[in-house]
C-alpha cells in the first residue's frame, strides 16, 4: 500500500502535471470504484484542479466549485501517466482522468477492487476521511510521546495506527522499528523516555529518507514504480536475507494480510516471536531464539534433514487446497 513518501512524491509530480489543468473528461469502467453519487461524477468535467494533499494515505484533490475528490489506493491501486486520451487497461484498469497535456490511469491489480473514489463538496465533508493522527513529520517529541503513548499497543500497531499517526503502513513500520533498534511486539506502555526519543528519531529520519529516495528516483517523471518491497529496504520484504547490521537472517511473521520483517538480533535480544498459525503446529518444535535455530539449521544441514518449520508451511498449504473445492471447468464448444 502506498504509504507517507509513496503518497507525497505523487501529489509532488500530480501538482507539477496538473495544477490548473482543466478536466475535459472522466471514464469510468469500473463498477467499484466510485463510491459517492452525490455530487455526481461528471460535475468534475470542464472544472480546473486548483491543487492536491495528502490526507493520511489518500490523495486529495481539490477543483474549482469547491469540490473536493479522494482517492484512497489501499494496497494495489496505481496512477499511471500517458497521452492525452490513452486507453485505460482493460484489466486492471478503474479509470482514465483526461486532461489536454495527457491523462491520468488508475489501475488495481488482484480482484478485491478496494480503491475508491469519493467526491464531496466543501473542505469541511474531508473530515469524514481523517481518523485523527498526527502528521508524523509535524510534530515534535512532546507531542509524539503524547500520541504514541495514549493507548498500549505493540509498537508495531501504534505506527500503523491511523488514528494515532498519520500515513504510516506495513513497509515503513518494519523500517522504522529496525533502525530505532526496537521490538515490533514491545508495549508503548513498556517505552522508555529514551526509547521514545530514538523511535521518534527513526521516524522523522527513514519517512524522510525514502522520500527524497523517492523524489530523487523519479526525478521529472512520474512514479510508476510504487512498490512496498524494495532492495534498499533493510528488513520489509527481506525474509531469511542478511541484516545489514548484523549478518542475521531477516525474520518474519505473518497474521493476515499483513507481516512484521525484523532482525532477531538488532531488536528482540535474539528472541524469535512467534507465528500465531506456525508456532502452534510446531509447539515444542519451535525455536525460542535465532541461535536455537541457527544450531538446528546447521545440524539439519548436516544430516540432510528439512527445515520443519518449512514442512508445515506445506503441510499447511495442502491441507487448505484439499478444503478448497475443484473449479469445474467449462465444456469445450461442440462438446457433448
Amino acid at each position: 500500500m502506498p504509504e507517507l513518501p509513496d503518497v507525497s512524491v505523487y501529489i509532488e509530480r500530480l501538482s507539477a502535471l496538473l495544477e490548473g489543468a482543466e478536466l475535459r473528461a472522466f471514464r469510468c469502467p469500473s463498477p467499484f470504484l466510485v463510491r459517492t453519487f452525490e455530487p455526481p461524477m461528471r460535475e468534475l468535467v470542464g472544472r480546473r484542479v486548483l491543487g492536491f494533499r495528502r490526507l493520511g494515505k489518500r490523495i486529495v484533490w481539490r477543483f474549482e466549485g469547491d469540490l473536493w475528490l479522494v482517492l484512497h489506493l489501499m494496497i494495489a491501486g496505481r496512477l499511471r501517466w500517458g497521452p492525452a486520451g490513452a486507453a485505460i487497461p482493460k484489466k486492471l484498469g478503474l479509470a482514465g482522468f483526461d486532461f489536454e497535456q495527457g491523462t491520468l490511469l488508475l489501475t488495481e491489480a488482484g480482484t478485491k477492487k478496494r480503491a475508491s473514489l469519493h467526491l464531496v463538496r466543501g473542505e469541511a465533508a474531508l473530515r469524514a476521511f481523517d481518523r485523527g493522527g498526527v502528521e508524523p513529520l509535524e510534530i515534535d517529541v512532546d507531542e509524539f510521546r503524547e500520541a504514541i503513548l495514549r493507548e498500549n499497543r505493540t509498537l508495531k500497531r501504534a505506527l500503523t495506527d491511523p488514528r494515532i499517526l498519520s500515513g504510516i503502513g506495513n513497509a515503513y513500520s518494519d523500517e522504522i522499528l529496525f533502525h530505532a533498534g526496537l521490538s515490533p511486539v514491545q508495549r508503548t506502555a513498556q517505552l522508555k523516555t529514551e526509547q521514545v526519543e530514538r523511535l521518534y528519531a527513526s521516524v522523522r529520519s527513514t519517512l524522510e529518507l525514502w522520500t527524497q529516495r523517492l523524489r530523487d528516483e523519479v526525478g521529472d517523471g512520474f512514479p510508476d514504480k510504487v512498490t512496498a518491497f524494495r532492495e534498499e529496504m533493510a528488513v520489509h520484504g527481506r525474509f531469511k536475507q542478511p541484516c545489514p547490521v548484523c549478518g542475521t537472517a531477516v525474520q518474519r511473521i505473518r497474521h493476515a494480510d499483513n507481516e512484521v520483517n525484523y532482525c532477531p538480533r538488532c531488536q528482540t535480544g535474539g528472541k524469535l516471536l512467534a507465528d500465531r498459525s506456525l508456532s502452534r503446529l510446531l509447539k515444542a518444535d519451535w525455536p525460542r531464539s535465532i541461535d536455537e535455530l541457527e544450531d538446528r539449521q546447521e545440524e539439519r544441514s548436516k544430516s540432510g534433514l528439512p527445515d520443519p518449520r518449512a514442512t508445515k508451511t506445506r503441510e499447511q498449504t495442502r491441507k487448505k487446497a484439499a478444503k478448497t473445492p475443484a473449479k469445474k471447468s467449462a465444456p469445450k464448444p461442440g462438446g457433448a
